[in-house]
């Protein structure tokens, strides 16, 4: 059977991008190497946190907040607010430049004083320096984004592979992809596959500057309530939140050990202990909790850490979505863009063209 576009990589951007195509009329299919949602779009922490956001990437998270919200319970949507604290002199020179420069771009954003902190948040340290606040902060269950995607697909009839790795692309009147369950035919080609990126292109001949992050993120055992709101740190370093069932999630970019191509990644304790130590500090009651599980997931990204999005120069009829920074929150929104553009429409906001990124051409 032949498809309009085969999608290689069933996370947040795939999927969303598949339903934005089948609403224009497409017919695709979307192929994943494990199963949908379970790579970064899976196993990160959650934050949908404006405040941790790049400047020039605030219009996409705005949006793609919005997006979170309408999914609603379906993801375990819940918009808490969020604070971000700063330690001292230099961290709040730091925290005020940029919450600055994100509220100058449309982010709802204010600093707070030490007093409205302390009636807020009364659990928190009491070495704060400064702090902002941003109402609009929330998070969502990341674990239910294979379980939503997969409904969305079903529901728009939308063909999708799962645990079919792509292992060889041919083209020549349209793509052919090779995997286990036979070969897949399709006129376009869309590679949305987060960390594997590089590997996959290079199937095409395409040598992308493609790196991973290993995040780190653990999860405490139940705990008594200790913070309503999104808290994070001025260097970015840490975001805790609090779940309903008492668990703390904390994360803040700490890396682990391990390389996409390998498998999972693995979690280092040299990383992980200050993680918990700068957690600890933040909210000192930490210092009591257990934590039942520390993970890794990969996050990708090219040496000027903005997104690929359009098409793949020189290879005609295939494109590239994926290296978002932030990819969680705005996964949704750049996914609808990915789909505007491959339909033939103008984007609402403009994509980043994956050609900066080329290191060579495909021979």
């Amino acid at each position: 059977m032949s498809y309009d576009i085969a999608i290689i990589g069933g996370g947040i951007m795939g999927c969303a991008t598949a339903l934005r195509l089948a609403e224009g009329g497409m017919h695709p299919i979307v192929l994943d190497q494990g199963d949908l949602g379970q790579g970064a779009s899976g196993v990160n922490a959650g934050t949908l946190s404006l405040q941790i956001k790049r400047v020039q990437l605030m219009p996409y998270a705005l949006r793609g907040h919005d997006l979170w919200a309408q999914m609603g319970d379906a993801v375990g949507f819940h918009k808490s607010g969020g604070y971000t604290l700063a330690f001292n002199a230099r961290e709040a020179e730091l925290l005020t430049e940029r919450q600055t420069l994100k509220a100058e771009a449309g982010a709802p954003i204010e600093f707070v004083s030490n007093a409205q902190l302390r009636r807020a948040a009364p659990n928190l340290t009491q070495n704060v320096v400064a702090a902002s606040y941003c109402a609009e902060d929330g998070y969502a269950n990341s674990s239910l984004t294979g379980q939503y995607y997969r409904g969305r697909l079903q529901d728009a009839g939308i063909a999708y592979r799962t645990h079919s790795p792509v292992t060889a692309i041919d083209k020549t009147t349209a793509f052919e992809l090779a995997t286990p369950q036979g070969t897949v035919r399709a006129k376009r080609l869309l590679l949305a596959a987060g960390a594997w990126l590089k590997p996959v292109a290079a199937m095409l001949g395409v040598d992308l500057p493609v790196q991973a992050r290993v995040n780190t993120v653990s999860v405490t055992e139940r705990m008594p309530p200790l913070m309503s709101s999104v808290i994070g740190h001025a260097t970015g370093l840490l975001t805790m939140k609090q779940k309903a069932n008492g668990t703390v999630l904390i994360g803040g970019g700490w890396q682990g050990r391990g390389t996409p191509q390998d498998g999972r990644g693995t979690v280092a304790s040299d990383t992980l202990r200050p993680n918990l130590a700068l957690a600890q500090y933040a909210v000192p009651s930490l210092g009591s909790a257990r934590v039942l599980r520390s993970w890794t997931g990969f996050e990708a990204n090219v040496p000027d850490f903005y997104p690929l999005a359009g098409a793949l120069p020189h290879v005609a009829g295939a494109y590239v979505l994926g290296c978002v920074r932030g990819g969680y929150t705005i996964g949704p929104y750049i996914s609808r863009l990915m789909g505007d553009f491959i339909l033939g429409q103008e984007p609402e906001l403009p994509l980043f063209d994956p050609g900066r990124a080329y290191t060579k051409e495909p021979t």
